[in-house]
């Protein structure tokens, strides 16, 4: 950006932010796939005996053991679905800004609300960087999120109507 004389600060440049975003531990894991699903599988294993722990304490688990199984199994998704939406904000923040025609950035530490328009070549540049790199990302976690609200809704409508 520093050839078109841009008075964005370089930490709030969007294809800055791109790179700060995909270096982040975290926010690198959906990149992959597979190695996500990995994670979220160990996440979901972690939260569900945690979750089952957290059940145990309860009277009625003795007298319905598959039931609070069934329970903490789906309790447990949360967590891995409240990791898959915060790095999906967190893409899509990046994504927008990517492919927005403005930059909106403040110059001192107060919010002073200043917009930069893009210079085309730099705007097909980022729309670029937003279409290839960020956009399959945010098509994975938009998927795994989907498979984990079937599974928590699937597991809820067992619960309900399934006298175990």
């Amino acid at each position: 950006m520093s050839e078109f004389n841009c008075p964005v600060p370089k930490e709030q440049q969007p294809t800055n932010e791109f790179i700060e975003l995909s270096k982040s531990k975290i926010f690198s894991w959906p990149k992959s796939k597979k190695l996500f699903s990995i994670i979220l599988l160990r996440f979901w294993l972690a939260s569900f005996i945690l979750f089952l722990i957290i059940s145990s304490g309860s009277i009625y688990f003795k007298t319905a053991l598959l039931k609070y199984l069934l329970l903490s199994l789906i309790s447990s998704l949360s967590i891995p679905l409240l990791l898959t939406i915060r790095l999906y904000l967190g893409w899509n923040h990046i994504f927008k800004r990517l492919s927005s025609e403005k930059v909106e950035y403040e110059e001192s530490g107060w919010y002073d609300g200043q917009i930069w328009i893009k210079p085309l070549t730099l705007k097909e540049k980022e729309s670029l960087i937003a279409s290839i790199e960020v956009k399959p990302i945010l098509k994975n976690l938009t998927q795994i999120s989907s498979i984990i609200l079937i599974l928590v809704l699937s597991g809820i409508l067992l619960f309900k109507y399934n006298s175990i």
